[in-house]
């Protein structure tokens, strides 16, 4: 594939292209980064100041750059052709799905599949091996259910779903259009809910239902658990990283992300556009408003105000955390200092 059918194909995307050098339009063959291109392959750069040492020496033939003056004058000055965007992270994004097609499973019923009582399955289903799909289950036009998926009764799955192995999908389950659920995810497993008692531990019932909305990811191995009654809620174009616990009766609003091995406690809630990255753990009942980016590690134990910036444990804001951070080293020094003038006052 020549540059030039790949920037007439990302003129329609949605990086916004700014300007281009065809150069000799060379052929493309795959993707790479820049630090370690070969000829006929394509790489990207944005601001990033690690990387920029790298375009005086790559050996990509062609470029996806910001609008940076410095750096198109350098691909000019070595011959290397180059588009630049607004976005041209998201530029690479679109390059990558242009060279790297998905692959179009077959459609249809897998004879190893086992299908359950009134189902109904809309038009162009994939259904793999070894699939078990209970009674009374709805399959939306155009999903794709990969070898080993357990769904139990009663499950809807809007259109143009995408389920890989081994995932299971528990009973009243609702997942909305356009939802991916990774590998070994489990949704609507029971919620981690007992009661103590004279004799041990009493399990509650857990009967509600997990509802994921439209445009959902879920990552590999993650769990999103039903409480024992209303509803655990995931909002639309939300993204769920791997290894990610959201416990029963949590609501999420929409496009929140959040990163591998977060933990959310029984009956949180979390506004729209929350950024939860790796390790966060957030307390049960605990309330986080819009825009919030909660840093790695992060313990949320209080409600945290909208638009917020917080990391460490408590959690805290951020700048307070990044003051606090600073002087840790020099506790031990502090607390000698301290210890000399209680001496030195009670002398």
């Amino acid at each position: 594939m020549q540059f030039s059918q790949l920037i007439d194909f990302l003129k329609i995307g949605e990086a916004h292209i700014q300007d281009f050098n065809f150069g000799d339009d060379p052929e493309i063959t795959k993707a790479s980064s820049i630090d370690i291109a070969n000829p006929d392959e394509i790489s990207f750069l944005e601001n990033d100041s690690y990387l920029l040492s790298h375009m005086s020496s790559t050996n990509a033939s062609a470029l996806l750059l910001p609008n940076n003056n410095q750096l198109i004058d350098i691909a000019n000055s070595r011959g290397i052709a180059w588009a630049s965007f607004r976005d041209p992270k998201l530029a690479f994004a679109e390059t990558l799905e242009y060279l790297h097609p998905q692959s179009q499973p077959l459609i249809g019923i897998h004879k190893t599949a086992v299908i359950g009582k009134n189902v109904k399955i809309g038009k162009e289903v994939s259904i793999g091996a070894n699939v078990t799909v209970g009674d009374y289950c709805q399959i939306g036009e155009g999903t794709v259910i990969s070898p080993g998926v357990v769904i139990y009764n009663n499950v809807q799955i809007g259109i143009r779903g995408e389920l890989h192995a081994n995932a299971v999908i528990h009973e009243n389950t609702n997942i909305g259009n356009n939802c991916t659920v990774q590998s070994n995810a489990v949704i609507g497993s029971e919620g981690f809910g007992f009661i103590p008692s004279k004799n041990g531990w009493r399990k509650m019932p857990q009967i509600g239902i997990v509802v994921i909305e439209d445009n959902v990811e879920v990552g590999a191995g993650s769990t999103i658990d039903r409480p024992s009654v209303g509803e655990t809620r995931i909002g639309s174009g939300t993204k769920i990283d791997n290894l990610v616990q959201i416990g029963h009766g949590v609501v999420t609003g929409r496009n929140c992300a959040m990163a591998a091995q977060v933990g959310i406690a029984g009956g949180a809630s979390l506004g729209d556009g929350v950024i939860l990255a790796g390790q966060v753990g957030v307390g049960n009942r605990v309330s986080i408003g819009d825009g919030v980016i909660a840093s790695s590690k992060c313990g949320v134990h209080a409600d945290v105000s909208p638009g917020e910036v917080i990391s460490g444990f408590p959690a805290m804001p951020n700048k307070l955390w990044l003051r606090c951070s600073a002087n840790f080293k020099k506790l031990p020094e502090i607390a000698k200092s301290i210890r000399d003038l209680t001496k030195s006052h009670r002398g």
